[in-house]
């Protein structure tokens, strides 16, 4: 074909080089703002209610009382944690879709030492132990895959998916035997009247160890991504795994290293989902945040702190998505899909930060 013939396309998409950071955070609230404009329209036409009334309502429901406030926080806090447990994995290319099992392990984990050892040990003991077995947990729930990876050279996304049924399984297994009251297929709250296991107050607050948790594992995991020699060689095996074995690092070893650690990140989840807030166990605990939290490491560029803000956002959402179902009678379904939209908008924001539309130029 000559050039003659050839006729440029009428618009291509190419990678842009670099964005401002301000720019960046511009297109992100004109998303937001737009997503806001599509659920008004939704809301008008499906459900024939005032928007501004919904999103008050939102608002009440995620943060109106200081009960509501903390409980945000709280969620805010565990999505958050799993975030962090995801990110390494991610940044090594290791596609690590088994957070949620890790969590239930961690749960499981830390629910036996309550049920068996609640009476036995002392409370910091208790509570130690809780933590150590946890992590150790989800630790080796996630080296399992990461170790045929390594070995066999599996697929890892279905390896760690499949993963997550096996431990659903195992935590309905072991609720028959823990069950309270008998026949109610229900473990109950754990430990109720000595709430041995139960997390204390700290500095007044219900959930302060869970606050405290969160922030020294998000810092160490800040410093371990950025500062360490551990961090430098993930960046680098993500990259490419070549690349690493020609400049001497152990690609299996890492492997192994990284999702052990971020297993066991999850793990500590499931302890303070047991021992931080509900005080039970079942199979369901996890609530999903296995999987949320990978939309959350990705829209963060794998930032753990701009994962927090996102957590927040996200959970505020949620919470206020179950105030305006019961608050005004909507169906459950049509607050998920005011969350769905603003997700969709957030989401496909990210696109024309990292590309751009090119439009044929006219030529005579």
């Amino acid at each position: 074909m000559t050039d003659n013939n050839f006729k440029e396309p009428f618009v291509h998409i190419a990678r842009r080089d670099d964005m401002q950071m301000w720019k960046r955070w511009l297109v992100r609230l004109i998303a937001i703002l737009m997503s806001l404009l599509v659920c008004a329209a939704f809301i008008v036409a499906i459900v024939h209610m005032n928007p501004v009334q919904i999103y008050q309502g939102i608002i009440d429901g995620a943060i109106g009382t200081n009960r509501r406030l903390w409980v945000t926080i709280r969620d805010s806090l565990t999505l958050l944690l799993v975030a962090v447990a995801v990110t390494p994995a991610f940044k090594m290319r290791f596609w690590n879709i088994g957070a949620e099992g890790q969590i239930l392990m961690g749960c499981l984990a830390s629910s036996a030492l309550m049920i068996y050892a609640g009476n036995s040990l002392p409370t910091f003991l208790l509570l130690l132990l809780m933590f150590v077995c946890s992590f150790l947990a989800g630790m080796i729930w996630g080296m399992i895959p990461a170790a045929f990876k390594s070995i066999w050279n599996t697929n890892e996304t279905l390896f760690t998916l499949m993963l997550n049924y096996i431990a659903m399984q195992l935590v309905t297994y072991c609720i028959v035997f823990w069950e309270n009251p008998a026949g109610s297929n229900t473990v109950g709250i754990i430990n109720g009247a000595t709430k041995a296991g139960w997390l204390p107050k700290l500095f007044g607050l219900d959930y302060g160890w869970n606050l405290l948790i969160v922030f020294l594992i998000t810092l160490f995991m800040y410093i371990y991504m950025k500062r360490s020699k551990q961090g430098f060689e993930i960046a680098v095996v993500g990259e490419s795994e070549d690349t690493a074995r020609y400049a001497g690092i152990d690609v299996r070893k890492v492997i192994m290293r990284t999702v052990g650690l971020s297993g066991g990140i999850a793990g500590i989840a499931g302890f303070i989902l047991v021992s931080g807030s509900s005080h039970t166990i079942s199979n369901s605990i996890a609530g999903g945040r296995g999987f949320t939290a990978i939309i959350v490491s990705w829209l963060a560029k794998f930032n753990v702190w701009v994962m927090a803000v996102i957590a927040f956002l996200l959970v505020f959402m949620q919470q206020g998505a179950i105030q305006i179902a019961t608050q005004y009678n909507l169906n459950e379904n049509a607050s998920d899909v005011v969350t769905g939209i603003i997700l969709f908008f957030v989401i496909g924001c990210e696109f024309f930060i990292n590309y751009k539309l090119e439009f044929r130029k006219n030529h005579e």
